[in-house]
């Protein structure tokens, strides 16, 4: 995965790996995710990670299941994370799940127990925290610490065999209570918790900690470049740690700055939280930085590679700005969107000398990025619907849309000039009346008239009605951090609307991505049913974002 500022840093160390006839089976690199929510926008940065690194240098990438926590995890989780990886455009070359392992990493506790390099330790949770000390005092050495062999294997086999309740014991590794680094004072190996687990029901009531599981399942797999993000770092000692000890395949561990990116929370827990208090309407919200809520919303794959490409990978950690990934789903938008208009907020205009009844077909682009595409058919006739915002009755010097006296071109119709307008009882402009040339029509134009302004329309016969949602930044400050993140939520993030579109957009599929003239870009909504298209807003044409 290189960037556009040329190989990253790992790049860097595979290649010299390599040209020194390392590996000469190939590299092998593994996307480790937790089955406990769904993937954000920061997974798919390390996820076009591994899988490129291995893409470029004919390796091959391990989907593994961090499935440890059956408390949390779920197979609905399983089946979004598998769904969102190929969506993205990768393949792995094996699915395995920690659980796979839980015989084995069991096995590996028991040989460090017999190395006199385990303990079991009846301490509580608190009890354990007290006494690692802190950063800058060394901590205690548990009660328990020095069990004897025997005793500690009998323990543990007994906590497997669930005699004990949940957090009555726990299993840690005896390394240095005095460690300046606060991972390598006796961490937890074994926790114990009666829960049924999405694949092992109940066969198991101890579950080994991310620490003990992680480095090992690598090793287990020959992983040769195990990625990380930058907060594991100080974990990376222990990882060699436990290798070093259970004398196994030397997996190594490598740390790359994870994706912070602002207007945006990147927290499993509160992405939960956002959706079990409402405030958004699930992990597909369009709104949400889920890949899935970046589905739903209209963004591309290409478009998400493209932006993680963009940012590359670096061992500094920094804050990406929203609107570089709305710049990249509007670069690949304005290649492959469909053309076509929608009023949002109609008035009617009538021109006068138009033939009542008659309907002609105008010839639109589908795709001027693209002219493969073609074009569409578009029913013109006598009455109109145009934007209410492009009618003034007493308009600004430089307003190039319609006010009484002045012209403007229909998009791919005629020019026009407008007569007069009428109002209703509460003074409130309804119908804009107009005369319109007809040898000024698009694409055979012969009138010699000129119009600064273009407006687009639907016929008002002809015009089917859409639902749209008009999406923006779910958060309406950079930074929405602290516990209180939810008091920062952009009361604006969703307003819904109603419009008429050009009948072309009849036949709008999910795959299909358009571009509303003057609107933005948007995609057709599962909610839609056969009375109602529902669409969502994608980004608009241009960043109008402004900060609070």
């Amino acid at each position: 995965m290189s960037s556009e500022k040329g190989p990253n840093f790992l790049e860097e160390i595979i290649s010299e790996e390599l040209q020194e006839g390392k590996f000469p089976g190939g590299i092998i690199t593994r996307f480790p995710p937790e089955p406990n929510g769904y993937l954000h926008i920061g997974h798919a940065k390390s996820i076009c990670l591994n899988f490129g690194l291995a893409k470029t240098y004919s390796g091959k990438t391990n989907l593994r299941f961090d499935d440890t926590n059956p408390v949390t995890e779920e197979t609905e989780y399983v089946e979004s994370i598998m769904e969102n990886i190929k969506w993205l455009g990768f393949e792995w070359d094996a699915v395995y799940y920690s659980s796979d392992y839980f015989e084995t990493l069991y096995g590996y506790a028991v040989k460090l127990i017999k190395k006199g390099k385990a303990y079991v330790d009846d301490l509580s949770a608190a009890e354990i925290a007290h006494q690692k000390g802190t950063p800058t005092e060394p901590g205690k050495e548990s009660p328990f610490r020095n069990r004897s062999v025997e005793e500690n294997l009998i323990l543990f086999e007994r906590m497997r065999q669930g005699e004990f309740k949940d957090g009555e014991k726990v299993l840690r590794a005896k390394i240095d209570m005095t460690s300046p680094n606060m991972h390598l004072r006796d961490p937890l190996m074994y926790r114990i918790k009666h829960a049924e687990h999405h694949r092992t029901g109940s066969q198991w009531c101890i579950y080994p900690m991310y620490d003990f599981a992680h480095g090992q399942c690598d090793s287990i797999e020959k992983i040769t470049h195990s990625i990380c993000t930058l907060e594991f770092e100080v974990h990376r000692p222990l990882y060699n740690w436990f290798i070093q000890e259970l004398e196994i395949y030397p997996s190594r561990q490598f740390e790359f700055a994870r994706l912070n990116l602002n207007y945006t929370v990147m927290s499993k827990r509160k992405l939960l939280q956002l959706v079990n208090e409402n405030h958004v309407h699930g992990w597909d919200d369009p709104r949400m930085p889920t890949i899935s809520g970046l589905r739903r919303r209209g963004f591309t794959p290409e478009s998400v590679r493209h932006f993680c490409d963009k940012i590359g990978i670096a061992r500094r950690e920094n804050i990406i700005d929203f609107g570089l990934l709305e710049f990249c789903i509007r670069e690949d938008l304005n290649k492959r969107a469909h053309r076509a208009m929608v009023v949002e907020d109609p008035i009617k205009l009538i021109i006068n000398n138009y033939p009542e009844g008659q309907i002609e077909m105008m010839s639109g682009e589908i795709n001027p990025e693209d002219e493969s595409c073609g074009h569409r058919a578009i029913p013109f006739s006598r009455e109109l619907l145009i934007e209410r915002e492009d009618f003034m009755e007493d308009p600004p010097k430089k307003y190039f849309r319609l006010f009484p006296g002045g012209m403007v071109r229909l998009k791919h119709g005629f020019i026009i000039k407008c007569t007069g307008f009428e109002k209703d009882s509460f003074g409130k402009v309804h119908t804009v009346f107009c005369d319109y040339f007809q040898e000024s029509r698009s694409g055979s134009d012969t009138s010699g008239l000129q119009a600064k302004g273009v407006l687009h329309w639907v016929s008002a016969q002809q015009a089917i009605p859409v639902e749209l949602r008009i999406y923006d930044r779910l958060f309406k400050v950079e930074n929405p951090a602290g516990d209180n993140f939810k008091s920062y939520i952009n009361p604006e993030s969703l307003r819904i609307t109603e419009g008429f579109a050009e009948p072309y957009l009849a036949k709008a599929t999910l795959q299909e991505r358009y571009q509303f003239l003057r609107k933005g870009y948007f995609c057709l909504d599962k909610d839609t049913t056969t009375q109602k298209l529902v669409f969502n807003r994608t980004v608009t044409l241009k960043d109008g974002w402004k900060k609070e």
